[in-house]
């Protein structure tokens, strides 16, 4: 019989994309009074792999990665995804988002994104967000599945979030295990 234990924390970490560049920065400070500091923030890359946000964001888009220090419970990613869908709602311009956050968290074995969209490999978790099983983590590297975005595919995507979970690997070492 397994034995119900508390799971690690994990490492949080964001998508933002916007026709503003500014905008991004603006949030990536939002966020660290969600999240606390930020440990790493990808160089800014065009979001062209779909046209899905054009008619309310207009293009081109821009997009930043961002991971944060602070370790956080799994569970909190309800409460992580909330807090940026207002985020998102304070930029709103005449009811068109300017600005889209994906919030989610890189642990040993995966990467998850929170979503308020039901899909077949979605968790429900609560208040209406589901976890979606991105990337998982096997032989070294983070990897793709059937469903993962095809820009979250991308290897020069995939190796950016190697460096996180490095990073959190590390991390892992120095806090004390929960019991």
């Amino acid at each position: 019989m397994s034995q119900p234990r508390e799971p690690d924390h994990v490492k949080p970490i964001s998508s933002l994309f916007s026709p503003e560049v500014e905008l991004i920065d603006v949030a990536i400070k939002q966020l660290e009074a969600i999240l606390g500091p930020v440990d790493w923030v990808s160089p800014l890359i065009n979001f062209d792999r779909t046209t899905y946000y054009e008619k309310e964001m207009g293009r081109p888009l821009y997009r930043r990665f961002v991971s944060f220090e602070d370790l956080i419970p799994p569970e909190n990613l309800v409460d992580v995804k909330l807090q940026t869908n207002e985020i998102e709602q304070l930029h709103l311009l005449k009811g068109d988002r300017r600005i889209n956050i994906d919030p989610g968290y890189i642990s040993a074995e995966r990467l998850i994104l929170a979503t308020g969209k039901n899909y077949v490999h979605r968790v429900y978790l609560s208040r209406g967000i589901y976890a979606d099983l991105t990337l998982i983590f096997h032989k070294g590297s983070f990897t793709a599945l059937e469903w993962t975005y095809p820009d979250y595919a991308d290897q020069a995507t995939i190796e950016l979030f190697n460096g996180i979970r490095v990073r959190y690997m590390k991390q892992r070492i120095k806090e004390p295990k929960i019991s």
